[in-house]
């Protein structure tokens, strides 16, 4: 279970995220949208201890993230290619990380056969150095690469993003799939409002680092999303 507890950040007394209270229970698939600058990265970078809160704490378990470093071995996350090790192939970066999870290169590769899918021929024996592959198949070893060990949560920052149709919808059945045969508790923030309705059982709105809406996942879920920043357009026309 994450527990978020007056959280805030302030970058020279601009406060770009102010929770006052917000539970993930475990094995929750849980989504965050909202416009740039909302605080969704922000609010997942003081989640893995990247960057240091202004007031709050946030626990994992009952670990302060701030404080130990005993959560750690429960969370695995993606948000941007600097999670990368561009001089590596993707084989080297999944044994890699195998390594640092207590992984071996044969349970790897076995591991690795069940997104032969998503990677289309293009990542596994391709070759190629992590840097010189497209930003979609960064993202797709990103992805993959976060879900190596069975950690008990997953962050992933813009999952969708620089994929194309095909892959998006491959990547939307993987999170289906594992959030119901797992425990995981996948956090996910995105743009694309359809595909994080889709593949979330609740979803938080971010507006300014606050928390607009938190509600639990409907049919009517998206429609509701999609008048809220229509009407936020609305206003500022």
């Amino acid at each position: 279970m994450i527990n978020i507890e007056n959280i805030s950040k302030k970058y020279n007394n601009n406060t770009v995220l102010n929770i006052p209270n917000l539970t993930i229970p475990k094995g929750e698939t849980f989504g965050l949208v909202g416009n740039n600058g909302a605080g969704k990265t922000t609010l997942f970078s003081l989640l893995l201890d990247l960057i240091q809160a202004t007031t709050g704490q946030i626990m994992i378990d009952n670990i302060i993230v701030s404080q130990s470093e005993a959560w750690k071995s429960k969370v695995s996350a993606f948000i941007d290619e600097s999670f990368l090790i561009g001089y590596l192939t993707p084989e080297e970066y999944f044994y890699f990380l195998g390594e640092l999870r207590g992984v071996n290169k044969n349970e790897i590769d076995e591991f690795l056969k069940q997104f032969s899918d998503l990677f289309n021929g293009e990542i596994i024996n391709a070759g190629k150095y992590i840097r010189d592959l497209s930003k979609g198949n960064q993202k797709k070893v990103g992805i993959v690469g976060a879900l190596i060990g069975n950690p008990e949560i997953v962050v992933l920052d813009e999952p969708f993003a620089n994929l194309d149709p095909s892959t998006q919808i491959k990547l939307k059945f993987l999170i289906k799939k594992w959030s119901q045969n797992s425990e995981i508790t996948f956090l996910i923030s995105s743009h694309d409002l359809s595909h994080t309705t889709e593949v979330c059982n609740r979803i938080v709105l971010l507006n300014k680092g606050v928390v607009i809406k938190d509600i639990q996942t409907s049919t009517e879920t998206l429609t509701d999303l999609e008048n809220y920043f229509a009407e936020q357009v609305s206003l500022e026309v």
